[in-house]
């Protein structure tokens, strides 16, 4: 427990001094979104040519959202690490010091690797949630129907609940932002039930 903590403790610290907190709230919304959206769609799709077959559903939308994944995680750490490595060369020469040892580079080398994860994970994460009534159709324990049904509902209340937590984090109306992520759902789906009865 007290290796967790300062654990805990040491992540907190490298967050404050990287300010790494803002940018991994954005990579967290931004890829849940995706994950969510491509979950949705995945699910759609299926609903309208009439899949029965869960595992199919399952298997479709694990592959698309591990592939945003890790096209997320390998993208933000390049990316990250650097801009991390230009920022710390940049702070090098103007204090005229070499950081080597620091809290300050150790930071540094964390903070790409953290907002990676994030950036990676929350993809797969996200689109586990309308995935997860088909995984209990595979266990035998719902209907293909209900699973459908379910998963459209879970989906479209994750949406719901990213646009809650943005509003939080911007201190506004916290509905308002909930009601614009769900209608981005809302017209993902109109746009798939349209083209699917082309």
């Amino acid at each position: 427990m007290e290796i967790m903590k300062r654990l805990l403790g040491r992540v907190r610290l490298y967050l404050q001094i990287t300010h790494l907190g803002g940018i991994v709230r954005r990579y967290f919304v931004m890829n849940g979104f995706d994950g969510s959206m491509t979950a949705l769609g995945v699910v759609l799709g299926a609903w309208i040519i009439d899949v029965e077959n869960p595992s199919i559903i399952v298997m479709t939308g694990l592959g698309a959202s591990l592939a945003l994944g890790v096209s997320g995680f390998f993208s933000a750490y390049i990316a990250e690490k650097a801009e991390r490595r230009r920022y710390l060369k940049s702070l090098e020469d103007a204090m005229l010091t070499n950081l080597d040892g620091s809290l300050y580079k150790d930071a540094t080398s964390f903070a790409p690797v953290f907002a990676s994860l994030i950036n990676g994970l929350s993809p797969v994460l996200m689109a586990m949630i309308p995935l997860a009534p088909f995984m209990l159709a595979m266990a035998g324990l719902t209907s293909m129907w209900m699973s459908y049904i379910a998963s459209l509902a879970l989906a479209l209340t994750a949406l719901f609940m990213l646009g809650v937590y943005l509003g939080r984090v911007a201190q506004e109306n916290v509905l308002l932002y909930g009601i614009q992520m769900l209608a981005a759902g809302v017209v993902i789906a109109v746009i798939v039930f349209i083209l699917g009865g082309a």
